[in-house]
């Protein structure tokens, strides 16, 4: 009798317990794909107004880095910089060589208008692009 008791409660056990292996499977599915399309989808073209110099065709692959810090210190090439100094850099860099695109590494904590000063110090250079950089965390 104890041991026909055992054996019901434990079919009971049974019924109630949920199977997770296809939510397990699904899930994994998700991530390798999210692990497979993140590298794809990290650099954003951000088309700035017209510049008065012309566009050309053959566009080298130089680039200028611009990374700003969570505190919102401005680094160019990893040299620390101010606002007045970037914009006298981002001159002289468009005019040794105007086919340069520019790429912005933004911290996700600076502020936004961070992003918009050096956006329109680009386009006061006479940029017509800015690679905007994302990286996952």
């Amino acid at each position: 009798m104890r041991k026909k008791k055992f054996l019901q409660s434990s079919s009971e056990l049974d019924e109630n317990l949920i199977n997770l292996t296809p939510l397990i499977d699904v899930v994994f599915v998700v991530l390798i794909s999210f692990i497979l399309i993140a590298p794809l989808l990290e650099v954003d073209h951000i088309n700035l107004a017209e510049g008065s110099a012309k566009s050309d065709k053959n566009i080298e692959q130089t680039t200028i880095i611009l990374k700003v810090k969570e505190d919102n210190s401005i680094l160019i090439n990893n040299r620390l910089v101010t606002l007045l100094e970037l914009q006298d850099l981002l001159k002289e860099k468009k005019r040794s060589n105007p086919n340069q695109i520019p790429q912005l590494y933004h911290d996700k904590k600076a502020t936004f208008g961070s992003y918009q000063s050096i956006k329109n110090l680009v386009e006061l250079a006479g940029f017509e692009k800015l690679d905007v950089v994302l990286q996952p965390d």
